[in-house]
């Protein structure tokens, strides 16, 4: 079962990578949730003095992870968005 001698080799650009934007927005909310547990491997109020993050950075960090959750996913979102767009007009 060959294929047709007319028929491309490879995807479209355009497919190719609106494709691989929707794998990142499926992505997304999995990478967050794995940086949001980050804090959880870092030392604790018991370890050795010095050694333990102070809860203002853990919250920090906790919700820094959070907007720049949100922030990437407008961003997917409206490129996205333009995309399907575009396929829509043509």
């Amino acid at each position: 079962m060959s294929k047709p001698p007319g028929s491309p080799l490879f995807l479209e650009r355009r497919s190719y990578r609106f494709r691989r934007m929707m794998d990142a927005v499926r992505l997304l909310p999995l990478l967050v949730l794995a940086f949001w547990m980050v804090p959880l491997l870092w030392p604790v109020q018991d370890a050795p003095v010095g050694a333990a993050v102070p809860m203002s950075h853990a919250l920090r960090y906790v919700f820094g992870v959070w907007l720049a959750g949100i922030v990437l996913c407008f961003l997917l979102w409206r490129r996205t968005a333009r995309q399907i767009a575009q396929e829509a007009q043509d």
